[in-house]
């Protein structure tokens, strides 16, 4: 297994995460238990933030929390001097929690519901992503009884298919997000924003995938978008103040993914806006851009307890752990790839192939197939890497399951962040009408 950030092999051959052993945060935390190398998400953020501050444009970094929100998290991210997207009301809320600065949350999404829209107005958040013709309407009206006037984007598709999975490709003119360029509704989205006399335009918000190992759908967008602002400068005498440019960036799951280094991803839109929006406008829009995954998904590690075998003969041995789909269910949506290793026997060398399997009662619930490791044995822990992004924040309860604890690891210490679910939270909601009570049985 690959060894992001922190993770070592320590003197007792044992996998270490942030100087803390994870044999040792078995025992204090039990498993399944994610672990979150806190140095290596404050390192990707410094480096986007240095990355746009060698560019010389007025910029800001927004961590895109749907990868992974936590109220620590949004405290981190607060101290990073990062901005904050949100895409529900539980988002907000735990931003809110958390402290965070309203003026620097976004909220995106398709399909705000006006209580959540109400909820981000009474926060007095820094900006709505508007994404269709009804949010326009609805976001105007709201803001009018309130006698607000908010800072909007509107979402345009640019129509950049980005190299990615066609579940998580979104700047394609198929989309179900924002208004396309192409075929016109685009602009006469921004004609309709632009008269609302409660809505402030900023400019424009475009997307176009995620896990993105190269920088030529980068600079496509970018071309397409500036080239969408000249048309809206000519006919309309609008120019954007500001350009988001979503996110997308890749990371390493596994050897053959072929991340770029964040400087490398920055320098392409920025280079990009430089070149493409010159004369547009007096002055260069502010850029914004929404790193999620890349931020902390290289950061987590989930670990397990190795539990029962199931050998087949001349097929395959089957190695089932305390956790599975409802930890993680990427391999199950995606046929997500991910790299684990034995953490309490590092160093041994690869002694049979095995196939991973989660515990749910799911034969699609298979976490990794055909992995290299020693003769496994049951209570071993295995570690799976870069469980950071989309893993908590997709977890579930099916089957009834305990969500896990989340730990923070940093300088041999580690600390709480997220407790285990109890037996009693699984229950908490569940109620049993009265009128039950009075059932009986009969023949």
């Amino acid at each position: 297994m690959y060894l992001h950030g922190t993770s070592s092999i320590n003197a007792l051959g044992h996998l270490e995460i942030g100087g803390c052993d994870t044999v040792e945060l078995k025992k204090e935390y039990g498993t399944p238990l994610y672990i979150v190398d806190e140095h290596l998400i404050r390192q990707r953020a410094r480096e986007y933030m240095d990355a746009f501050k060698a560019s010389g444009l007025t910029f800001q970094v927004a961590y895109a929390s749907k990868a992974f929100s936590v109220k620590a998290m949004c405290t981190l991210v607060e101290q990073e001097g990062l901005s904050l997207d949100v895409v529900s009301d539980g988002e907000l809320y735990t931003a809110m929690q958390a402290g965070f600065p309203a003026e620097r949350i976004h909220f995106h999404g398709n399909n705000k519901t006006p209580d959540e829209i109400e909820m981000a107005l009474d926060a007095k958040i820094g900006c709505f992503v508007v994404d269709n013709f009804t949010e326009i309407h609805l976001l105007q009206a709201m803001a009018a009884e309130k006698h607000q006037t908010v800072k909007i984007l509107l979402r345009i598709t640019p129509g950049v298919e980005a190299h990615t999975h066609e579940y998580i490709s979104t700047g394609q003119t198929d989309s179900k997000f924002g208004f396309d360029i192409g075929n016109g509704s685009a602009f006469e989205a921004i004609e309709l924003a632009s008269k609302q006399s409660h809505l402030q335009l900023l400019g424009v918000h475009s997307h176009i995938g995620s896990q993105i190992f190269e920088v030529e759908g980068f600079h496509m967008a970018v071309e397409r978008v500036a080239g969408f602002a000249r048309e809206v400068k000519e006919k309309l005498g609008l120019t954007f103040q500001v350009v988001n440019l979503g996110g997308g960036f890749g990371i390493r799951y596994v050897e053959g993914d072929t991340p770029l280094e964040v400087s490398q991803y920055v320098k392409a839109i920025t280079d990009g806006v430089k070149n493409h929006f010159a004369g547009i406008g007096e002055e260069l829009p502010e850029i914004w851009v929404e790193p999620g995954r890349s931020l902390v998904g290289e950061a987590g590690t989930t670990l397990y307890t190795v539990g029962t075998s199931k050998e087949i003969p001349g097929v395959r041995k089957y190695v089932a752990v305390d956790g599975g789909m409802s930890d993680n269910p990427r391999p199950a949506l995606y046929e997500s790839q991910y790299e684990a290793m034995l953490a309490n026997r590092a160093n041994e060398p690869a002694a049979e192939t095995v196939s991973i399997a989660g515990k749910a009662c799911e034969s699609g619930d298979m976490l990794i197939w055909d992995l290299a490791l020693p003769k496994v044995e049951t209570g071993d822990l295995l570690a799976v890497a870069c469980t950071g992004a989309y893993n908590y924040s997709m977890a579930s309860n099916y089957n009834r399951i305990r969500r896990p604890a989340v730990v923070f690891v940093q300088d041999g210490q580690s600390d709480l962040v997220v407790r285990r679910e109890s037996h009693e939270d699984i229950v908490r909601n569940d109620l049993i009408p009265a009128r039950m009570n009075k059932q009986t049985v009969t023949s």
